[in-house]
């Protein structure tokens, strides 16, 4: 079995651990490839995680922004996210249980051939000739600023009907997984993981409407007005300039990503929530 492993950057505590599970799993015969820059720390030599999309399983150690860095990186192959952060929607495994849950994993895959993950969606914003790395958590469509005098005007369509349009700060496209990030502290409600839709929050909007929860598979478009630059932006690190007027098209990426070991227990991260 090939593992890969990304650990998050400049965090000792996250390389100890990526070092113990290189050493358990090609203690159990297994081959183990660490990202650059983990493996920078070791004194050891690294793949970039994008070489890890031929890998069978990667462990993801950190918070959810290691998870999201490395979804990104690897497309369908499925992660097994180890928790260091405080809430960890994403990454259902802690730390004193990575070893044995890796371990089970690789045993697993010896005995049958296959990783056992679920899938989980993903959302794409395509524009004219462009388009974002697919988002698991949500993609916004904003102006250069907020507030006063900033914002633009904006049109949101669902299948060609018409859902809300008027000024706003933006508009925010969220998965079920992301309904607990941008969009709540944007007003938007929670939705449970095994939902699968898309959610849609407009950001301080003058005249707005309440966030709405549709289906997946259906198409989103947000045509873009009276502003002179807008953005998308896709899990709030790629970015992509918009120059009004204009249309993005936002639907479910071909490619979900796997996500391996046990549930994250919902109603417990909910918890840890300030």
């Amino acid at each position: 079995m090939d593992v890969g492993i990304v650990a998050k950057r400049e965090n000792p505590r996250a390389a100890y651990l990526a070092e113990e599970l290189r050493r358990t799993l090609e203690a159990a015969a297994g081959t183990v490839h660490i990202d650059e820059t983990t493996a920078t720390a070791l004194d050891d030599e690294g793949v970039p995680p994008e070489a890890m999309r031929q890998c069978d399983l990667v462990v993801s150690i950190g918070g959810d922004g290691t998870f999201l860095f490395t979804a990104r990186a690897v497309g369908d192959t499925p992660i097994l996210g180890v928790n260091l952060g405080e809430v960890g929607f994403l990454n259902a495994v802690a730390p004193d249980e990575a070893l044995a849950t890796v371990l089970g994993a690789f045993e697993h895959y010896e005995e049958t051939g296959e990783v056992r993950s679920r899938t989980v969606s993903r959302l794409e914003a395509v524009g004219d000739g462009w388009s974002l790395p697919p988002a698991l958590n949500e993609i916004t469509i904003c102006g250069p600023q907020r507030g006063t005098g900033g914002g633009l005007s904006v049109e949101v369509r669902v299948d060609g009907s018409l859902y809300t349009g008027g000024h706003a700060d933006g508009v925010l496209l969220a998965t079920p997984t992301g309904s607990t990030a941008y969009n709540l502290s944007e007003g938007g409600p929670l939705v449970h993981p095994g939902l699968d839709g898309v959610l849609i929050t407009e950001m301080c909007a003058r005249e707005s409407m309440p966030p709405l929860l549709i289906p997946a598979g259906r198409e989103i478009t947000v045509r873009v007005d009276d502003a002179d630059v807008a953005y998308a932006i896709a899990d709030g690190r790629r970015k992509r300039r918009i120059d009004p007027p204009d249309r993005v098209s936002i639907s479910c990426a071909h490619e979900p990503v796997r996500v391996a070991g046990p549930e994250v227990d919902f109603f417990e991260a909910l918890s840890k929530l300030d």
